[in-house]
């Protein structure tokens, strides 16, 4: 499900019918009890999952917390149990890092390639139904047959592109895939080893549960689910440690997201951890805050959401961005989506990219790429 684009359950492309045939006998295989078995679990809460397996608070907060991570949901709400399994299948072994990796040079080097740094997109020009040119914010215009956005859905479809060429229909659609961010990054420098390459902060599923409610509410958690990360030791023999603290919304009841709230979050995470780790908060030298605003207008994350959109059940597979839309091309000839917005969604495993250009490759051939 994951190595290929979504299934077109309405396809009468003969190929695609070969790939929906397949899939639907790696089902059948699973026999009767299997099917059943799958058919429960999707919908589950991750806690009802959980509890039908394991007896220990602690692991079952551990797994937990992948059910709902990035998702302004509980462990006890519907469908989470899907996000748990989708946590688990949807990314391979190993670590991207930069910069270690260098994916970045490896793409520079390829025949054809120029990669533009800093150069904003204003939009996407459309002629005759056809994807015409994209216009950056400095005035240049370079023409393109085929454009790939690998933007968020929200900003490609109705940002970028004139709404007179897509159906209204299809633009309320798109204005209501839900984003809900509910995570901020804390970023703190400590001056000695933290002791922990990983630190989750989650002592039981109802824990979880109880900082959700907060944020159900426009409130940050007062007791928040953290992951925190250790990056290692700089060169000037301090650490770093990254923070993902998560029922902190993007939409807060009272109130924005100003100075004097971004650092109240930084000292909560620090008395967070400072309670399972003694002394931690006196190793504290400097902090940053990114609410999910900060994460909106820094990194183009909608609603300081990630994934593009919430990776929950009732957007995902088929169904992500949208239903009828979730084979990367969009309604006007030669626009394609193809980040974490997408099928299968986030992570550098880069499924979504793969999938897309899959579909892109069996198009016919375009005089212009971008």
């Amino acid at each position: 499900l994951y190595t290929a684009p979504a299934l077109d359950l309405m396809t009468r492309d003969l190929g695609e019918l070969a790939q929906l045939a397949g899939f639907a006998f790696g089902v059948r295989r699973l026999g009767r009890q299997g099917i059943e078995d799958l058919l429960r679990l999707m919908p589950m809460p991750v806690a009802d999952l959980l509890d039908d397996w394991f007896e220990s608070d602690a692991l079952k907060a551990v797994l937990g917390g992948a059910g709902v991570m990035h998702l302004c949901q509980g462990p006890r709400s519907g469908g989470t149990a899907f996000r748990l399994l989708h946590h688990h299948v949807g990314s391979p072994p190993g670590v991207f890092r930069p910069p270690v990796s260098n994916i970045g040079r490896v793409l520079a080097e390829l025949p054809g390639v120029e990669l533009r740094r800093a150069a904003a997109v204003a939009r996407i020009a459309v002629r005759a139904g056809r994807v015409a040119s994209v216009a950056l914010a400095s005035g240049e215009e370079i023409p393109a047959s085929l454009v790939v956005s690998g933007a968020d859905p929200r900003r490609t479809l109705i940002d970028w592109v004139d709404p007179g060429w897509l159906d209204p229909e299809f633009i309320r659609a798109v204005r209501h895939v839900r984003c809900r961010g509910v995570v901020a990054r804390v970023t703190l420098t400590i001056e000695r080893a933290p002791g922990f390459s990983t630190l989750v902060v989650a002592p039981s599923l109802d824990y979880i549960e109880r900082a959700y409610d907060d944020a159900k509410y426009g409130r940050v958690s007062r007791a928040p689910y953290l992951e925190a990360r250790s990056d290692g030791v700089r060169s000037d023999g301090r650490h770093r440690v990254e923070v993902d603290v998560q029922y902190a919304p993007y939409a807060l009841a009272e109130g924005e997201w100003d100075e004097a709230r971004r650092r109240a979050l930084g000292d909560l995470a620090v008395e967070v951890l400072a309670r399972h780790l003694p002394g931690f908060g006196a190793t504290v030298i400097e902090r940053s805050v990114l609410s999910p605003r900060d994460l909106e207008e820094r990194y183009g994350f909608p609603e300081g959401q990630a994934h593009h959109a919430e990776l929950a059940l009732d957007q995902a597979l088929w169904m992500r961005p949208l239903p009828g839309w979730a084979r990367y091309r969009m309604p006007i000839d030669g626009l394609y989506l193809c980040g974490p917005g997408t099928h299968p969604g986030g992570g550098i495993a880069g499924a979504a990219g793969a999938n897309a250009a899959r579909v892109i490759l069996r198009e016919p051939r375009r005089a212009n790429r971008i």
